[in-house]
């Protein structure tokens, strides 16, 4: 990782198409913008950990998810001995 320290306005450039520039420092926390090309995808780390354990958790599923889906819709499994005969 590299490290780098920058004061108010001062710019980081990345490759040549990305700047991040440092526009406010407060307390803690520091407000920076950055420019990007538009197909660039920007995310705050928090957030996509946040989907990424929603994705997880969303694929474990109840192990009587599949019943509860269906008495929702109204439907059932059929009877074993309700079985339709269709050899006519």
């Amino acid at each position: 990782m590299l490290v780098l320290t920058r004061k108010f306005n001062e710019k980081i450039h990345i490759g040549e198409d990305i700047v991040i520039t440092i526009l406010e420092s407060r307390g803690d926390g520091i407000k920076i913008g950055i420019e990007a090309p538009r197909g660039v995808k920007i995310q705050r780390g928090e957030i996509l950990q946040a989907v990424i354990e929603a994705n997880l958790s969303a694929n474990v599923s109840d192990a009587d998810a599949e019943s509860q889906l269906k008495a929702l819709l109204g439907r059932r499994d059929p009877e074993p001995d309700a079985e339709q005969d269709t050899s006519s």
